[in-house]
């Protein structure tokens, strides 16, 4: 069975759901922030468990994107050909399954297929997810410099993971 495929609208609902029960790691969204953030990405898919249920997703945009937050600004400023990941979040009970793996072997693969020369995002810091940063690890992400925001309640590390 495919473990991630492309999302569909039928799919906004639960995608809202995993991504507000992510919170800290990532922002809580309206049903209409994730609907605009959903039509930005070119990366869209969603991560499957055994039952063909999602259970996770991840959402990536190209350069050039009409994208406010400040982690894609600082990007924009400093990298002309890259992948900026949003977010990828799995549901409590999908951690360990491999399905973040999947998912990220995915999103690295459109990178390539879409000629780009690095993959960006950015983990917290403050509040803590180690986690997060372990996994960004294995999959070759660098560090490239660290911020506050949203007022200084949250800081980030900023990654990047060059595709040559």
């Amino acid at each position: 069975m495919t473990t991630v495929r492309e999302l569909t609208h039928a799919d906004l609902d639960v995608v809202l759901e995993i991504n507000n029960a992510g919170y800290p790691a990532v922002p809580v969204a309206t049903h209409e922030e994730m609907e605009r953030l959903i039509e930005m990405s070119s990366y869209r898919r969603v991560a499957l468990d055994s039952g063909g249920d999602v259970v996770g997703f991840a959402f990536a945009l190209d350069p050039g994107a009409d994208y406010d937050s400040e982690n894609y600004v600082f990007f924009e400023s400093r990298f002309d050909n890259h992948l900026y990941i949003d977010r990828i979040v799995l549901a409590d009970a999908a951690r360990g399954l491999g399905l973040g793996t999947a998912l990220y072997e995915d999103l690295f693969a459109f990178a390539r297929a879409e000629g780009r020369q690095t993959v960006t995002c950015e983990v917290n810091l403050d509040p803590p997810n180690p986690g997060s940063l372990r996994f960004h690890r294995r999959f070759g992400f660098e560090d490239v410099d660290t911020q506050a925001t949203k007022g200084g309640q949250v800081v980030v590390q900023l990654l990047q993971a060059p595709l040559s």
